[in-house]
């Protein structure tokens, strides 16, 4: 079956995956051409040249990569002491990169390095997940790695197509693109079998991909298929598609973005607002909840508006920031629920309050909703 692409001509937001081999030309040292060509790519996604505009994040293998190559280490280090050393050297240099190439097109850039510990914490993924919405807002394009130069697990088992599915899911995004230094997803390793047949498209999470997946494709980075595969699982549960294709293939962002096949297609198994209503709708012991007024339920039920605490008049239950809770009418009766931006203890001292008291009561200033939109589901109309 072609690849017909589809869900990348609709996709507003995007998550752009390079790898290491990629980026630093195969370890020879990081790759100014290549990257200011996804850069002049990426700014013409923001633009809305391939159709919409879109917002984009990009995460990028790459430092340690250069690291070995500053270094002057022509092999991959075993050793994690190594490993970081090289992480922390190349760091400097990929971030540089990237902030002027994207500079070149005028596009503002930002550098977040991750752990999947920030992502596994409930309260790091709201600050995380806050961070980079908001860099998205002001038309800022996220360049992300993983922060290798402090994290032993993360070097030890940690990948950057892991990374690039678990950014997806994060911020939501609506597609990954994985860019290699293969064609996409054959049935069998091109490399030992000539003839192997290129798989256009597929369903994201089907077994036999994970079987026919070989090991890492070089000495430079971590990664092979497998990871590709599992990464585009992954992404899936969020309602993501995920496209592998080869990076060097001209204006292969742009010429996705219109809808156009190339590479290999995986497909989710659920639409994005469907998984992500699942997911709230799984939780089926809450550890709490807020009752707000007739107002603020009616905005709720019939604009999906955030939940301001100045609607709330109630907090049942403890729960920290980052739980899912219920919101309910002042009847009892669920209308929606979602992520808490406040502890029980700090959402008490809220109800009835406005956002200019916050950091009167509770001695910072944080974020104006209880419940933000992104972060919520409506579970009756």
């Amino acid at each position: 079956m072609k690849n017909s692409s589809s869900p990348l001509r609709d996709a507003h937001r995007i998550v752009v995956k390079v790898g290491s081999s990629l980026v630093t030309n195969e370890g020879r040292g990081l790759d100014a051409q290549a990257i200011g060509e996804w850069a002049r790519q990426l700014a013409a996604l923001v633009r809305g040249d391939a159709g919409i505009p879109r917002e984009v994040i990009m995460v990028s293998s790459g430092a340690i990569a250069e690291g070995m190559k500053r270094l002057g280490w022509r092999t991959r280090p075993s050793e994690v002491r190594e490993l970081q050393a090289a992480a922390a050297v190349g760091q400097m240099g990929l971030a540089q990169m990237y902030e002027t190439k994207l500079s070149e097109q005028h596009l503002p850039s930002a550098q977040v390095l991750l752990t999947h510990a920030d992502l596994a914490d409930r309260e790091r993924y709201l600050n995380a997940r806050s961070t980079l919405l908001t860099l998205l807002e002001h038309g800022v394009v996220p360049v992300i790695n993983e922060n290798d130069t402090v994290v032993t697990d993360e070097i030890k088992v940690g990948d950057n197509d892991t990374l690039g599915a678990l950014v997806t899911n994060l911020v939501e995004a609506d597609a990954l693109i994985i860019l290699t230094d293969q064609q996409g997803l054959y049935a069998a390793d091109p490399r030992r079998v000539p003839d192997a047949a290129f798989i256009h498209e597929a369903q994201a999470g089907d077994l036999q991909l994970e079987a026919m997946a070989g090991g890492a494709g070089s000495s430079i980075g971590k990664g092979g298929m497998i990871t590709k595969i599992i990464a585009a699982k992954r992404a899936s549960g969020s309602g993501a598609a995920t496209v592998i294709a080869w990076g060097r293939e001209p204006d292969v962002l742009l010429r996705l973005a219109r809808g156009e096949s190339i590479g290999t297609l995986l497909t989710a198994h659920t639409h994005k607002h469907q998984a992500r209503k699942q997911w709230m709708m799984d939780h089926l012991q809450l550890r709490g909840s807020v009752t707000v007024d007739a107002g603020a339920a009616a905005v709720l039920r019939e604009a999906g508006k955030s939940l301001l605490p100045i609607g709330m008049v109630a907090v049942e239950g403890e729960f920290v920031r980052g739980d899912v809770i219920a919101v309910r009418d002042a009847a009892g009766s669920e209308i929606a629920r979602g992520l808490a931006n406040y502890a029980s203890a700090e959402a008490r001292l809220l109800c009835r309050k406005p956002s200019s008291e916050f950091e009167r009561l509770l001695g910072y200033a944080a974020d104006p909703e209880m419940v933000h939109r992104d972060n919520m589901v409506l579970t009756q109309g």
